[in-house]
């Protein structure tokens, strides 16, 4: 069975204070997109590594692998308007059966433990989503009140979201619908019950500028 991973990197960085993507970001001296290539890279899955990514930023991203010397082989594929699109990009360019991961390109401190266990799970039973429960109190919105729920049936899902090649390329001949907030819910719509797999909370997103900070923190214990 051949292994995928697709990263998808289509963020503005519009939450980030910032002029550039928050893949492009540096984090501990290089762009964080460049640590998650790394992390599927060197994982012992060693999968094939597809890059999703805005037309406009091709160049840009040549321009940075040649300046960092980032040389890990990887096939760059054109981003679609919505998240659904980019990754449906990424499936037209695999031609054979495979286990395909899909992850964000700015979780860049996924480890090689997780990245393992989603494909191996995934390889067996047809899906793997990385998910965390919650640690906090919930409430949930209902009109102009809220009501309490139970935070030990809440997960807060993560990636990399893992599948066989045969239920994701099913799934993503569906039309879009705004309810597809990641894979998991696409693959859902299209009848098939996704499995979760524990994640890790140190599998964040960079989102803000405070997380840049956060991901230091946590890499400075894997020197």
């Amino acid at each position: 069975m051949k292994y995928y991973a697709i990263i998808v990197a289509g963020g503005s960085g519009s939450r980030m204070q910032s002029d550039i993507p928050k893949q492009f970001m540096l984090l501990n001296g290089k762009p964080v997109i460049m640590h998650t290539i790394e992390a599927f890279y060197h994982s012992d899955i060693h999968p094939e590594i597809i890059l999703v990514l805005n037309n406009n930023f091709h160049n840009y991203w040549k321009e940075l692998c040649s300046t960092f010397q980032f040389t890990i082989p990887h096939t760059l594929v054109k981003g679609g308007e919505q998240r659904f699109d980019s990754v449906k990009n990424g499936l037209n360019s695999i031609k054979s059966e495979a286990i395909i991961a899909i992850h964000d390109a700015v979780r860049p401190l996924v480890s090689n433990e997780l990245i393992s266990k989603t494909f191996r799970e995934a390889e067996i039973s047809g899906s793997a989503v990385a998910a965390v429960k919650s640690k906090d109190s919930v409430r949930q919105q209902q009109g102009s009140q809220t009501i309490p729920l139970n935070r030990d049936e809440i997960f807060l899902i993560q990636t990399p979201q893992v599948f066989s090649s045969s239920i994701l390329n099913k799934a993503y001949k569906q039309e879009y619908r705004s309810a597809f907030t990641d894979d998991a819910s696409v693959v859902e719509q299209s009848g098939v019950q996704v499995k979760l797999t524990e994640g890790e909370l140190k599998n964040i997103k960079i989102t803000f500028p405070e997380d840049i900070l956060l991901a230091e923190y946590y890499l400075s214990f894997r020197q």
